[in-house]
């Protein structure tokens, strides 16, 4: 263990000489540097927490901090407590946009696929005043019972209890006569509705 901390100590001391030397131009000595410290960068962020698909983006956004700091080293400093430090914080940084973004997205892959394509209609002749005059005609056509269910249900999206009110029919009514006519109009356009 006390080879460990030695070598680690040697490694601090080379980064230190590495990086005032950067501080004064000496651009090998920089490239050498964040070319020997970035395995130490990775694993102070896979600590952390970052998932490993995000950790390589990590250590960009880390070496890219150490370029834009750079002069606010202090050579007289541990050179790997400081890079730690600014690792730490671009993983945590990282781990916050993560969250952020975790609660607005939604993994919904059948909601993507069933989201009808507006080009569609346009790539098939039909506008969308066509298809909505095509879409009046088909529920005008329905008995009056599903017709009924439809224009109250679908299109004024009333809730079952007041169409039930309104009608004056029951709630199982309205649902037999909503999907009797869902079905007729699947068939007549062909399973498409959307």
């Amino acid at each position: 263990m006390a080879a460990a901390s030695q070598r680690a100590a040697e490694l601090d001391g080379e980064w230190s000489a590495m990086m005032a030397a950067a501080q004064t131009g000496d651009r090998i000595a920089y490239e050498r540097l964040l070319r020997g410290c970035t395995p130490l960068i990775r694993r102070v962020v896979m600590r952390q927490g970052v998932y490993a698909d995000r950790a390589d983006d990590v250590v960009q956004e880390v070496l890219l901090t150490i370029h834009r700091a750079r002069q606010t080293y202090d050579p007289a400093r541990s050179f790997s407590a400081w890079l730690c430090a600014i690792a730490q914080r671009r993983a945590i940084d990282a781990l916050r946009r993560r969250g952020r973004q975790d609660r607005r997205e939604v993994f919904a892959p059948l909601d993507y696929e069933n989201h009808p394509d507006p080009s569609d209609a346009r790539q098939h002749g039909m506008t969308e005043s066509m298809q909505d005059a095509s879409m009046r005609g088909a529920i005008d056509e329905l008995p009056d019972g599903q017709r009924e269910a439809i224009e109250m249900l679908a299109l004024q999206q009333m809730s079952l209890d007041d169409a039930a009110i309104a009608t004056g029919k029951t709630k199982g009514a309205l649902k037999v006569n909503m999907h009797r006519a869902l079905k007729t109009l699947r068939a007549r356009f062909g399973g498409d509705l959307g």
